[in-house]
């Protein structure tokens, strides 16, 4: 018999944490980021995209696009793609916003944060 091949790690896979980004390197948009961790959700629970795609109620064609960040889907489609993996809409997004933050630019890390004004009564 012949040995089965191994695995190998491939750069860039689920396990590795996101990168920070260079500086030269553009900003990643948030429907990139939204469907890498859409993407990263469904393998860790090693589904299909027409598995996922059903329960969620699209097609799997469309989940590929969101999972390549080439399409923008709604808050209704979000919510059902994050309950159909298991988690809410409130989780993923959290996820998404850390990633974004952990990836922003080295350039903006040393800049403070914009405050919302705060309105007083009259």
């Amino acid at each position: 018999m012949t040995e089965p091949r191994r695995l190998i790690a491939i750069p860039g896979g689920r396990d590795e944490p996101p990168r920070r980004q260079r500086a030269d390197e553009p900003e990643p948009l948030w429907r990139e980021v939204l469907g890498g961790r859409l993407r990263a959700l469904r393998n860790d629970q090693r589904e299909t995209l027409a598995e996922t795609a059903q329960r969620a109620g699209i097609s799997p064609q469309y989940l590929s696009e969101v999972e390549r960040g080439r399409k923008e889907p709604s808050s209704e489609m979000i919510a059902a793609l994050a309950g159909a993996l298991g988690t809410s809409l409130g989780e993923l997004t959290e996820q998404v916003a850390g990633e974004l933050r952990y990836r922003r630019r080295p350039a903006a890390e040393g800049r403070g944060t914009a405050q919302a004004p705060v309105l007083r009564a009259a």
